[in-house]
């Protein structure tokens, strides 16, 4: 049984009294009821914020460089004991997992910070106010300045690094921030916040945040913890029942900010079949889409339309490159890629029943956890492929990029492409039918996704207030208003 402590604005609350089962059911762990600390989670007074004022932008860069240095992994026994924890919770393996671990102090660098600050909301926008250019010649100046606000995170633990971005952004905005724990991931955000405390329990940025777990649909909690005179967004990770849920808390003052699941998909060009050389150069770019992460992130390919042909030499093409992508998902290193540990008895049904019983279809693996294959012999995909997952992907032939561009729609995230001049010819059409994030192929699994914008959104200028100043002439002729 672990132990979840509630962390209130740099207080370590321990009387972990309440009892709850991980994500998967193997393991327990409690934690505090946070009925019993609503009056310390929320901020009572939104003017209590203004001590997140009295620092500047280089402040905050500093605290969150030191922070860094203190969420090495070696020295960490906080972000040791949540590894230790999501080993046993997480859809990813050990080896993915401790890699995943030993690389969040980079998200917290000075320079990475900095980055995703300027791409984000625009360091000039938080530092303080910014004049915009005039439009006209009535003499009226208009300043703007992002300010923070209170927020509620509800964030997803299929990967521990949504919790660091989220105390990030959290920092950068200069915000008040509720995490509420996932149940797959109950302590990465609570170790983040356990160094914070202990690094500097009364700086700002340390009062400023809270980590709690409570169980979705706790309404008793809920229905006082939503209420505008203390939250003003809400920044949910989640699926379509628990965004649901939220939306009935939602009033005037309210605002929801939704990153919902995804599904995303590879398209590969005619180039790609030009030569074994290529095929097999582009089968590794393939295979990293669909396996990086054990494919437990929004933005693996599940379904990857090859534009081959659909005549006997296209099908004999992409049978033989489904074949390669396979050779290269199994020799991905285990940091990247490993046998899921928790194969989707639903998928597995849905394998079996393709290899005994499916002309239309060619699989290559799924006899373990392996992963798998499924070739179409036809243009169309599986009916199954909202189930692909566990390093299951569907290639499926096209005649041409056209039957690749129908199908996608605004559920479509991330968009893998080769050749890149393919990419520059399709992407507005991406745009178009709804896709949210075009790269080369072998690149939907990239670090610099944290500085750019999401799901078709800004969320981070949307965890923002932006508010304007107006300072008009006072020679202004009444008939003028």
């Amino acid at each position: 049984m672990f132990r979840i402590p509630l962390i209130v604005r740099g207080e370590v609350i321990d009387d972990c009294l309440l009892e709850f089962n991980g994500r998967r059911g193997e393991i327990g762990f409690c934690t505090p009821d946070v009925e019993h600390y609503i009056d310390k989670i929320v901020l009572q007074r939104p003017s209590a914020m203004a001590d997140l004022y009295s620092i500047d932008f280089e402040s905050i860069l500093d605290y969150l460089s030191e922070l860094s240095e203190r969420l090495n992994f070696t020295n960490n026994a906080h972000m040791q004991e949540a590894f230790d924890l999501s080993c046993l919770t997480s859809g990813l393996s050990e080896s993915i997992l401790r890699y995943q671990y030993e690389n969040i102090p980079y998200y917290f660098q000075r320079d990475v910070v900095e980055d995703m600050t300027e791409n984000l909301i625009g360091i000039d926008n938080i530092e303080g106010w910014v004049e915009q250019r005039p439009r006209n010649n009535n003499d009226t100046k208009v300043s703007i300045r992002a300010f923070g606000s209170r927020a509620v995170h509800i964030i997803a633990g299929n990967a521990p690094v949504l919790a660091a971005t989220t105390i990030i952004r959290n920092a950068i905005t200069r915000s008040d921030g509720v995490i509420k724990l996932p149940s797959n991931d109950p302590l990465t955000a609570t170790a983040i916040a356990l160094t914070m405390a202990e690094m500097a329990p009364e700086h700002p940025l340390t009062r400023h945040l809270s980590v709690a777990y409570w169980k979705g649909g706790n309404e008793s909690f809920e229905s006082k913890l939503y209420q505008p005179r203390y939250i003003e967004k809400i920044i949910a990770w989640g699926g379509y029942a628990s965004i649901q849920y939220v939306t009935k808390y939602l009033q005037p003052g309210i605002d929801l900010i939704t990153l919902d699941p995804k599904h995303s998909a590879s398209i590969v060009g005619k180039e790609a079949f030009e030569n074994e050389q290529t095929m097999r150069e582009v089968a590794a770019q393939a295979a990293l889409d669909i396996a990086s992460l054990n494919q437990e992130a929004c933005v693996n390919a599940r379904v990857i339309h090859a534009v081959c042909g659909t005549n006997e030499k296209g099908l004999a093409n992409v049978n033989r490159w489904g074949e390669m992508v396979y050779e290269a998902m199994q020799k991905l290193p285990d940091t990247i890629s490993t046998q899921h540990k928790a194969f989707d008895p639903q998928l597995r049904e849905e394998l079996d029943g393709l290899r005994l019983f499916d002309e239309d279809h060619r699989l290559i693996g799924g006899v373990g956890s392996e992963g798998a294959i499924i070739i179409s012999q036809i243009d169309e995909p599986v009916d199954f492929s909202h189930l692909l997952a566990c390093r299951v992907a569907n290639i499926v032939p096209v005649d041409d990029v056209d039957t690749a561009l129908k199908s996608v729609n605004a559920y479509t995230q991330t968009i893998g492409i080769y050749p890149e001049t393919l990419k520059q010819q399709i992407r507005d059409n991406l745009a178009w039918q709804g896709a949210q994030r075009i790269v080369s192929l072998g690149g939907a699994v990239n670090l610099v996704a944290v500085s750019t914008p999401q799901d078709g959104i800004e969320p981070v200028r949307r965890m923002c207030k932006w508010i304007v100043d107006e300072r008009h002439s006072n020679n202004l002729p009444l008939e003028a208003i």
